[in-house]
């Protein structure tokens, strides 16, 4: 398990309501397990859901499903605030943890902190995180308030230098360079943890190793790497994911193993790109649940 996952898990704990509600909690755990060991396809209420508060972006990015037919097709827009209260009311006895971030950027939700206050004020032992691709005009500003309030910050990268720029379009990688400056040297000292994030994909994958490099240099403490997902995305055929067994894939990927080696300061994520994909093998129509 790692540090982020302990502490974590240790903040969890040391939060559970001690009153009718640690009955439901429990209870749905043990609910949680019975559907898992029986194979159901019922679930148990979700002990990590994502709430789309909004999916405007500022970006258009090659990775990211809203650039292709289901993105185009979808309804844009923001949660009202109201909303946001009833989908929590509901479901916060039985969670764990809460994103924040959907097919959009998180900081141009105006009322953001207002929903973060109101999860912390149901549990405070209910683990926040948000995604963001930190080149919002006055995202420093932005995120300030918010510090030691969200657990974890996620920054998409997905490259370095113009092959960032090729891939998240509309954004600049200087802009960006100078922002994690500042975004670090904010969450020192903090309870909030910053996370770099990459998709990797036929473009990027040759600077994995350089990115964790990268992370180093800014403070950054956790590195994840994730596969380009098509569930979403249109016009690229699954034969695509034969690129992650490639021999310049593999090398790439041992030479990221042997940089995170020599980077101890970065926790990295090495993610199975290799393993068995497959309905029964993911988890996460169980107990992750995504509201639009």
């Amino acid at each position: 398990m790692s540090n982020r996952k302990l502490r974590k898990g240790i903040k969890r704990i040391c939060n559970l309501p001690f009153n009718k509600y640690l009955l439901k909690y429990v209870l749905n755990k043990l609910r949680f397990l019975l559907l898992k060991i029986t194979r159901s396809l019922s679930v148990a209420y979700p002990s990590t859901v994502m709430i789309e508060l909004g999916n405007h972006c500022n970006l258009s990015c090659t990775t990211c499903p809203r650039e292709y037919d289901y993105g185009r097709a979808m309804d844009k827009g923001f949660m009202p605030v109201d909303e946001a209260r009833k989908v929590i009311d509901e479901l916060w006895p039985y969670l764990d943890s809460i994103g924040l971030t959907g097919m959009g950027e998180t900081f141009m939700y105006e009322d953001l902190e207002e929903v973060v206050d109101y999860i912390r004020s149901k549990n405070r032992g209910i683990i926040i995180s948000v995604s963001t691709n930190a080149v919002l005009p006055g995202f420093i500003k932005k995120v300030s308030p918010l510090i030691n309030k969200i657990d974890t910050i996620q920054i998409s990268i997905d490259g370095l230098g113009d092959t960032y720029e090729r891939i998240r379009l509309n954004a600049g990688f200087n802009r960006l360079s100078q922002n994690l400056d500042e975004l670090a040297a904010i969450c020192n000292g903090s309870d909030t943890i910053l996370m770099l994030n990459m998709v990797v994909t036929k473009e990027n994958y040759h600077q994995m190793a350089e990115m964790v490099k990268f992370s180093q240099e800014k403070g950054i403490t956790y590195m994840d790497f994730t596969l380009f997902n098509l569930a979403s995305v249109t016009g690229i055929d699954a034969e695509y994911y034969e690129f992650y067994n490639s021999p310049e894939f593999i090398n790439s990927l041992c030479e990221l193993k042997r940089e995170s080696a020599l980077r101890k300061k970065v926790k990295v994520t090495l993610r199975d790109f290799n393993g068995e994909k497959g309905f029964r093998r993911c988890p996460f129509p169980w107990t992750h649940f995504y509201i639009c």
